[in-house]
């Protein structure tokens, strides 16, 4: 056998175990999750009013979780048991805007039975890895009237239909610049639904933020989105990390030079808030970086973080990785 076989089978022998060790690589057995739908904009909109308070009560959501969230927190009508909550639901739907709004979102949205497929589909992967997780009992499609993408409780999923018609539409584009500043509407893309919904889960249930110093809380956001990643290992990188692919190229090109940035700067162990904030909050770009470059570099810092550790220990399991320590897999970062 000549040199330039063995190195072949050698090469082969390397690439088949790098394969087999990559903990995200795995085939979820499916099952029924039990995860129940429910459309609860299409309710308010097709029920008429004396029907439209026993057709919510018959989905079976909690009451004062979701529903609480959805007439409170987004539209400001009350709760359920009100007697006036029904004239001002359609009050609410048939106002001129929201009316055209409605009309838009079952437009774009008239089957959401992929969307059901992929969001269960990422529940199987993450049930693989947490077999003892959390998984929604109610997962519910509404208009929130643009006060968040995705809302996550106790038990249930509220996902904001309207965040993702897309920058490009009439209705996004009339938005106040002063309430919806650009880089926002851009961000409406329903490519991100799948992401946001299960992140949004991960962050209520997995692995909850901590209020701690900038490198606690960047490993922290690294192990939210590797855990996304292992939910939806399939899809693009730029998605998981809800970039676009100019926007995930700039981060992957400039990675050594944002961590030096912190080092240089002795940033990693501050716990100013304000800080923090620049680093992993939602922004047009990461302040105190070139603007041409992206926002939440903390978070894709994080999740490199991560990917190096899980490269280094690719025996660990998802349930040992959140308990990790964070100062244990700073201490394994490779640029």
């Amino acid at each position: 056998m000549n040199f330039k076989t063995i190195f072949c089978f050698l090469f082969l022998g390397l690439f088949l175990f790098s394969c087999s060790n990559d903990p995200l690589d795995v085939s979820p057995n499916e099952k029924d999750l039990k995860i129940n739908y429910v459309n609860l904009d299409s309710i308010f909109v097709n029920s008429s009013e004396d029907k439209l308070i026993s057709n919510i009560q018959s989905q079976n959501l909690k009451t004062e979780q979701i529903l609480a969230y959805q007439l409170g927190h987004c539209l400001g009508i009350g709760n359920l048991q009100d007697s006036g909550t029904a004239s001002r639901i359609k009050t609410f739907v048939n106002d001129t805007y929201v009316g055209k709004l409605e009309k838009e979102i079952s437009k774009k949205f008239s089957n959401l039975n992929t969307r059901k497929s992929k969001i269960n589909k990422g529940f199987l992967y993450l049930n693989h890895h947490f077999p003892n997780g959390k998984t929604p009992t109610n997962i519910v499609f509404m208009n929130s009237f643009f006060a968040s993408n995705v809302f996550c409780t106790e038990n249930e999923i509220g996902i904001g239909l309207e965040r993702y018609l897309g920058p490009k539409n009439e209705l996004i584009k009339m938005l106040p610049d002063q309430e919806f500043f650009q880089w926002i509407k851009d961000g409406m893309l329903d490519k991100y639904m799948e992401r946001d919904v299960l992140t949004a889960w991960i962050m209520t249930h997995y692995v909850p933020e901590k209020k701690s110093n900038t490198a606690e809380a960047i490993v922290n956001w690294g192990k939210i989105i590797y855990l996304t990643e292992a939910a939806i290992p399939k899809e693009e990188k730029s998605i998981i990390l809800r970039y676009s692919k100019k926007d995930f190229d700039w981060a992957m090109d400039n990675e050594y030079a944002f961590w030096k940035y912190l080092v240089d700067e002795k940033l990693l162990f501050s716990d100013n808030e304000k800080t923090q904030s620049n680093f992993l909050k939602d922004a047009p770009f990461t302040i105190g970086l070139p603007e041409k470059g992206p926002d939440r570099l903390g978070q894709f810092l994080g999740w490199r973080m991560i990917h190096s550790y899980m490269m280094q220990y690719p025996e660990t399991t998802l349930q040992e990785l959140i308990k990790i320590p964070y100062n244990t897999i700073l201490q394994e970062y490779e640029v």
